[in-house]
């Protein structure tokens, strides 16, 4: 196939400065192409924290220059010859926050359908390198991305474009704990931080028919949004009630997902919300991976369990989306042009989003795709 005739430029950070706004706009080149690959004419990419997190270098050192953005949607425009499924150029797909695995069989993880647990060869949406040789990934701030097929997938009809890109990072997130733990009738559901990941697990937790869903979150100020989400219940934990939040709804949650990327949060209290065998599952990310430290004690004496979810595989995400579909289920977005991505990403540190803020490619955009 010959060379594409489009130009992979997009807005790139160069050092930890991009974080407050300091992305510039610039070609790079991308990973080599395979005809495992898609490439795709971005037109929406939702602001994800994670964005921030790699464009400060707050996991790891960042190996810039680096386009954040894995909340993808575009057109398929290039598509190889290996690639599996029934994607085709022209369709509308999307990419979530994993580029590749090894999907090796003898991988545990990639031939059990959990890629996104490969130990091997996990390679990110943006911000990796590839073995190789390859080069870098680099991610939806930009015209053009560039994806192996098994991680990229068809947005169902009916699904807007702007609802559908938040859901490949932030909805998966939730989506996939909650379904693997059973999330449905007879269960008390408690959601943890209801900012962009957490109004999608009030969203999805209802969906999924849980008997009772709560809100979780320090100010009193979100409680009327909360509820309008569908919550039943929303508990303010910074309401100066001295703690007694924690008292007054002790024992009273099946599951607990935790979206608050924070090494200050009260984890001990949240805790102390589960009942007798109640599971609590982190999905928050804090810069440098520390959380609250934890008695034994509580963990012994309440019955309850701790545990961790990244992400979704390739067939939750399927799963996700359609369900989303049939459900007519309407994330809070705010669109913004892509050319306002650097105060974009500084108003999503400032915690101004209610609740997702999407980047909209406009002359992508402009060219037509059917939601």
């Amino acid at each position: 196939m010959a060379a594409p005739e489009y130009e992979f430029q997009g807005w790139l950070g160069h050092s930890p400065a991009a974080a407050e706004g300091r992305m510039e706009w610039g070609k790079y080149e991308p990973k080599q192409w395979t005809e495992d690959d898609v490439d795709i004419q971005v037109t929406h990419c939702g602001v994800c924290g994670s964005d921030l997190h790699m464009l400060r270098s707050g996991w790891f050192d960042t190996p810039y220059p680096c386009c954040v953005g894995h909340e993808i949607v575009g057109r398929a425009v290039r598509v190889g010859s290996r690639v599996a499924g029934d994607i085709r150029v022209g369709d509308r797909v999307g990419v979530g926050a994993q580029a590749r695995s090894c999907l090796e069989k003898s991988c545990a993880a990639c031939s059990s359908g959990r890629e996104n647990y490969c130990a091997r060869a996990n390679i990110s949406t943006y911000g990796a390198v590839y073995p190789g040789g390859e080069g870098k990934s680099y991610g939806g701030y930009a015209d053009y991305n560039r994806t192996h097929g098994r991680f990229v997938f068809k947005i169902p009809a009916g699904l807007p474009s702007e609802f559908a890109a938040p859901m490949l990072c932030a909805g998966i997130t939730v989506f996939s704990p909650l379904r693997r733990e059973r999330c449905g009738p007879g269960k008390s559901v408690g959601i943890v931080g209801v900012g962009g990941l957490g109004h999608f697990g009030v969203l999805f937790a209802k969906a999924l028919g849980a008997d009772r869903v709560v809100g979780i979150s320090r100010k009193a100020e979100k409680r009327d949004d909360v509820l309008r989400l569908g919550a039943d219940e929303y508990i303010a934990t910074d309401d100066g009630g001295g703690g007694s939040w924690a008292e007054d709804h002790a024992r009273s949650l099946d599951l607990i997902v935790c979206t608050v990327s924070s090494e200050d949060m009260p984890l001990t209290d949240y805790l102390r919300l589960l009942k007798v065998d109640g599971v609590f599952i982190q999905v928050g990310n804090p810069d440098g991976g520390k959380l609250p430290r934890v008695s034994a004690l509580t963990l012994l004496e309440g019955g309850v369990k701790m545990g961790g979810s990244s992400i979704g595989s390739p067939d939750e995400i399927r799963e996700m989306l359609q369900f989303a579909a049939d459900k007519g289920i309407k994330p809070w977005v705010e669109m913004r042009s892509l050319q306002d991505a650097n105060q974009t990403v500084v108003d999503m540190a400032q915690g101004k989003a209610r609740y997702r803020y999407v980047l909209v490619n406009d002359r992508h955009a402009a060219a037509g795709i059917v939601n």
